[in-house]
């Protein structure tokens, strides 16, 4: 059985070693990270299976416009390798954002692909005259809008918004220090 839970402390280092895993090394070095660095998570979930080992993880980071009008920004979602295919990755999308709808959230975007995320109501063409803090991959760009027309209504270049890291504030990884989650 797998019960997705909110994030703990303890679920860290599990949670960096799966996104190396999945993602590689360079991961950091992807324009999302831009949005994520010195800040804490709006949401983030962990899925744990019956010996309570950590085999998947979800965030949502916030964002905001030039105007600061604001959204919020998926990733990373990761799964096992040994847990694949068995809808993990679907029921983790479901819970944050099913979460952020709750919280009263307009909208989320990300980048990635169309064939996977399209099921959870994402779609191109929403994020038009919205870019990102480098490189962009403008046909991976996705949006989902819980409020009719938010994402039309971000314009210009995102930038990372919600609470700092008081990790990074201080100038120590936030791998060191415990997770605070921000609801």
């Amino acid at each position: 059985m797998i019960n997705i839970v909110d994030e703990a402390p303890a679920h860290v280092g599990a949670r960096e070693a799966l996104l190396d895993l999945s993602f590689g090394f360079d991961r950091h070095q992807k324009t999302s990270e831009r949005l994520r660095e010195g800040r804490l998570p709006a949401f983030a979930y962990s899925a744990l299976d019956e010996d309570d080992a950590l085999v998947g993880t979800v965030r949502l980071w916030p964002v905001a416009d030039t105007a600061g009008q604001g959204s919020l920004m998926l990733g990373p979602l990761a799964v096992a390798k040994t847990c694949q295919g068995q809808r993990i990755g679907d029921r983790l999308m479901r819970h944050v954002l099913t979460q952020a709808a709750l919280a009263g959230h307009g909208s989320v975007l990300l980048v990635g692909d169309l064939a996977y995320y399209e099921r959870f109501g994402f779609a191109r063409g929403l994020l038009d005259s919205v870019v990102l803090p480098g490189p962009l991959e403008r046909e991976r760009f996705l949006g989902l809008e819980f409020a009719s027309g938010h994402l039309g209504r971000l314009s210009g270049c995102l930038t990372a918004a919600g609470q700092i890291d008081p990790a990074a504030a201080l100038g120590v990884p936030s791998v060191d220090l415990p997770y605070h989650k921000v609801a």
